[in-house]
């Protein structure tokens, strides 16, 4: 019998995640995956802010920075007929838009980025490893069973053959969007799997002459006529600039699903490049489901499941590995403190509170954007007709003179316009807000959005956020609010007149084993405000307190010096650590009006 603190079945995104957090926190970990090695394509790639935060905090960020292509050469979606072919509009994208460009830049400390999976998951894995956690390849999850104390799982060596048993106190089903784990527990879905069909071919070619000027990540190709995908849209996406690619080409789902061989390949890839004089080498080719499903449940006893096991859906937004590695980083610090008898069981019921609306949330976010090219295939008059030639001339006439013309044109150009809802959804990716025993509600309203929040973030230490991020001198170092937080312990931001704060992280820290930092905020105190912005996004007095989980999150705020910091403090965690049941009421020492 193999013993271990949690076993975790996958080494995606999620599950690698998930190792290098837990073991970067002290916790014997072991993962079980059934390939021989990590990710050999490069599916997932968007790395957004929020997960960029994830990797800073667990010291990886320049590692993988290392290995993306940087948000300059992300900005453009293009809208054509092939890459040598005409050009029907460009939309900014991933906050590339000037005026879009300092909403990413004012909201985090790092930016957005486009790392394939085939390079991501070496990088989280292979520091799993080097932190201590114990990775099996070519191991099989086969079943598993679990009682009051634990899992024991059955997996089977693909090598040799033999099957052992692994005990753990905890198991992580990080398997994917056909997880035996989800299976195995009931896990209750909501959705449709197979709601379209897809392939990927992924291949090298020289594309510069055609790109480099209007650098993007993804190349939109309508060609009615096409014998593969419906109307006939291919996505040609960037995978290294600009001499690897991968497609994205439908195939009807009703149907078989066609086999891939490296002409047909080569003939899509020509189709949509629109030169076929270009060297092509077919790198590798794959057929793969749209699902439209997620979870409503993401644990069954000592078995929590995660990633794509739990959130199925399109490549829309950019959202997949990015919730993925966010899961791991909301469970880690929950499992670390509860094996290491600091935290109760109870703690463990807040990972599925907060983090299955937001499996909701952006499954139902990926769908909502494929509908959303409906508009463009309107303006262009591909919906109208199922031949060809009527497609093709309907594209034509927007470039007449009459007013029908124009009014296409203009469809055309609110429809490209609409698509930042994907391509900009700046909100959906960072206003994340939890509810649950981890969080202590402070009584105060969600503060009224003053923007669309699936566009824009907006910042708010209301507990449940994540916490603003701010630029701070610490000791003539340049650190954001993000660094002083995190790295696996809760931390006490307060301000000058908030010494009882202060005092209160010390007792409370003693008396629950817990290690929580505390940082004064003003001149001469542990980090200056060196832009004057703190002020402008804390919410609470100077005297106030704010407690900031592990994860980042802001789980108690008190908008004002205290007498009894120590009592409330000392409240708040035992809440927090699932020691105490929350209150029905919410506190009365909320955010300042």
């Amino acid at each position: 019998m193999i013993e271990t603190d949690v076993l975790i079945i996958g080494s995606g995104p999620a599950g690698s995640a998930a190792a290098l957090l837990l073991a970067t926190y002290g916790v014997k970990t072991l993962v079980a995956t059934k390939f021989n090695w990590t990710c050999r394509t490069p599916r997932a790639h968007i790395t957004n802010q929020r997960t960029m935060e994830v990797l800073r905090d667990a010291g990886i960020e320049e590692e993988v920075n290392a290995k993306r292509a940087a948000q300059n050469l992300m900005g453009n979606n293009v809208f054509c007929t092939s890459l040598a072919g005409e050009e029907l509009g460009r939309l900014y994208s991933w906050g590339m838009h000037p005026n879009r460009f300092a909403d990413y830049t004012l909201a985090s400390p790092t930016t957005i980025c486009d790392v394939p999976q085939d390079l991501m998951e070496p990088i989280l894995i292979g520091n799993a490893a080097r932190r201590g956690a114990t990775v099996c390849f070519n191991w099989e999850y086969l079943s598993l069973q679990q009682d009051t104390d634990g899992v024991t799982a059955e997996i089977v060596d693909r090598v040799s053959g033999v099957t052992h048993q692994v005990r753990a106190k905890y198991m992580i089903g990080a398997d994917g969007g056909r997880s035996k784990v989800a299976e195995d527990v009931a896990l209750p879905m909501e959705g449709k799997m197979g709601v379209a069909g897809s392939m990927n071919i992924v291949f090298e070619a020289d594309l510069t002459r055609f790109v480099a000027h209007r650098p993007s990540v993804l190349y939109w190709i309508m060609q009615p006529g096409s014998d593969v995908g419906g109307i006939g849209m291919g996505v040609v996406r960037m995978v290294r600039p600009w001499n690897k690619w991968l497609i994205i080409w439908g195939y009807d789902i009703n149907e078989p699903p066609p086999v891939v061989d490296d002409k047909l390949a080569t003939e899509i890839a020509h189709k949509l490049i629109g030169d076929d004089s270009v060297p092509i080498r077919i790198e590798s080719a794959s057929v793969w489901t749209v699902n439209d499903m997620y979870a409503t449940a993401n644990t069954r006893g000592r078995v929590f499941c995660m990633g794509d096991a739990v959130h199925r859906h399109p490549p829309s937004n950019g959202l997949g590995s990015n919730t993925s590695i966010q899961d791991a980083f909301n469970l880690a610090w929950k499992l670390a403190l509860v094996l290491k008898g600091k935290a109760a069981p109870a703690l463990l019921a807040s990972y599925e509170a907060e983090r299955i609306p937001i499996a909701k949330q952006i499954v139902t976010r990926a769908n909502q954007s494929i509908g959303e090219f409906g508009p463009i295939f309107e303006a262009l008059g591909l919906l109208s007709t199922k031949d060809p030639d009527q497609m093709k001339a309907n594209m034509e006439s927007r470039k007449e003179s009459n007013p029908r013309a124009a009014e296409q044109r203009e469809k055309l150009r609110k429809a490209i316009a609409f698509k930042s809802y994907e391509f900009n959804c700046h909100g959906v990716e960072m206003n994340q807000r939890y509810a649950s025993g981890a969080i202590v509600p402070d009584g105060t309203p969600e503060p009224e959005w003053k923007r669309d929040k699936e566009l824009y973030y907006q910042a708010t230490t209301r507990p449940g956020a994540r916490l603003p991020h701010v630029w701070f001198d610490r000791h003539g170092e340049k650190v954001s609010s993000l660094d002083v937080v995190g790295k696996g312990r809760f931390t006490v931001l307060t301000g000058i007149g908030g010494e009882a704060w202060v005092e209160a992280t010390k007792a409370v820290s003693a008396q629950t084993g817990v290690e929580i930092a505390a940082f004064t905020i003003g001149p001469g105190r542990d980090l200056t405000d060196i832009y004057g912005a703190w002020p402008d996004v804390n919410e609470i007095e100077e005297a106030g307190c704010l407690l900031v989980r592990p994860d980042q999150h802001i789980a108690f705020r008190h908008a004002k010096s205290a007498p009894d910091a120590t009592a409330l403090l000392s409240d708040a965690m035992a809440q927090i650590l699932g020691f105490k049941a929350a209150g029905p009421g919410a506190a009365a020492h909320g955010g300042k009006s």
